[in-house]
């Protein structure tokens, strides 16, 4: 899929205006700021506090964009009322694991809760379904503290299928780390 390029358009919730589309190089300082702020809050994702580089985020991005261009890697971006609200990616797997695909994503505090979340999850489902005919499962990790999100997973069709007791620290302390997938095909 060509850097980018749009697939949706339409409302969120609260009749917003929703574009959702794939990455591009031009994204790198949004992002920078979305992932920055988003680890601030310590919220549910890998980064706890820590602050990325231009040159970090301009790297990772030169990387991903890479992988899309192999038909390896998914990534969409929203945007509500033309501001970046999140990111979905689905990353192929290698060898023996190449049916099976990483997912992840992340929405600014500001727009949770508007359904811009479903609806990206809807889209880089749909785009990973069509570009990688090799995927017939979807999965990932989810912090045990975070019902909201293991609610919508659960919503999408995703299955627990594992816990790790303690298995992430969150904000000082150890909470269960979830294992779910979704088989697609």
């Amino acid at each position: 899929m060509k850097s980018g390029s749009i697939v949706y358009r339409g409302k969120t919730k609260s009749g917003k205006d929703l574009l959702i589309r794939y990455l591009s190089k031009e994204d790198i300082p949004e992002l920078l700021k979305l992932m920055n702020k988003i680890s601030l809050e310590k919220t549910f994702i890998l980064f706890q506090g820590e602050q990325l580089t231009l040159k970090e985020e301009t790297k990772y991005v030169q990387e991903k964009l890479k992988k899309i261009k192999k038909n390896k890697l998914v990534k969409l971006l929203a945007f509500v009322n033309n501001q970046l609200a999140g990111v979905s990616d689905i990353e192929l797997k290698n060898k023996v694991v190449s049916h099976q695909g990483s997912f992840g994503i992340i929405i600014d505090k500001n727009f949770r809760g508007d359904g811009v979340g479903g609806i990206l999850m809807d889209n880089v489902i749909k785009e990973a379904k069509e570009k990688f005919k090799s995927l017939k499962i979807i999965d990932f990790d989810v912090f045990g503290d975070n019902i909201i999100a293991q609610n919508l997973y659960k919503k999408m069709g995703f299955k627990k299928y594992g816990l790790l007791p303690k298995g992430i620290k969150h904000r000082d302390k150890f909470v269960d780390q979830i294992l779910m997938y979704k088989e697609i095909r």
